[in-house]
């Protein structure tokens, strides 16, 4: 299967450091590899509701919703670009995984099994030179990856606050080089070790 890169961009800034951590990364990327950038700020998605027990589901057909679907169903690679909120990922992050709930019962999409071998990446700056902090985030990350049966490529850390900080973080963009190079393994719950 071709690879297909999906950039999905949790900010509520654009061009903010985990976009430019994110961007570093996929310069490193073979040529001719499919990299698709979505913005969750640009394409808001609404609250979740929870209709599980309640209601049918029906695939989106139009809006962010369509969008967001679509897009994610054809990667091969997801690469969630959250800066730390909170010590966690973004409000527009989170609402994005939240819908996976409702994709998980949509008639047609599949999406579990679809999703499932595929490998999900995280980049995130955050303003702590203690990258623990952080570990909220990829515990997130992990998870969900381990819930679909997904490949965990990590999450690509870096240090940041004022937009262009994260370009004076050496170590950072020194990994960027090489984050896409490994074979991420199967994402694992940490009970399942």
């Amino acid at each position: 299967m071709t690879r297909n890169f999906l950039f999905l961009l949790g900010s509520s800034r654009g061009d903010g450091n985990t976009e430019l951590l994110a961007r570093r990364a996929a310069e490193q990327l073979p040529p001719g590899t499919t990299r698709r950038w979505l913005s969750l700020a640009e394409h808001p998605l609404p609250d979740f509701e929870d209709l599980r027990h309640d209601s049918d589901h029906v695939r989106p057909s139009e809006g962010p919703a369509a969008l967001l679907l679509d897009a994610t169903l054809a990667a091969t690679d997801l690469i969630i670009a959250s800066p730390l909120y909170w010590y966690s990922v973004s409000a527009h992050t989170k609402r994005y995984l939240d819908h996976w709930s409702g994709w998980l019962r949509t008639p047609g999409a599949d999406f579990r099994r679809t999703m499932a071998g595929r490998t999900l990446w995280g980049v995130t700056a955050l303003a702590h030179a203690e990258e623990e902090v952080a570990e909220p985030l990829v515990g997130t990350l992990n998870h969900t990856a381990a819930y679909m049966g997904m490949r965990f490529g990590g999450v690509l850390l870096g240090n940041g606050s004022r937009p262009g900080d994260i370009l004076a973080d050496s170590a950072a963009m020194a990994r960027a080089k090489a984050f896409f190079a490994q074979e991420p393994p199967l994402a694992r719950f940490p009970y399942e070790d």
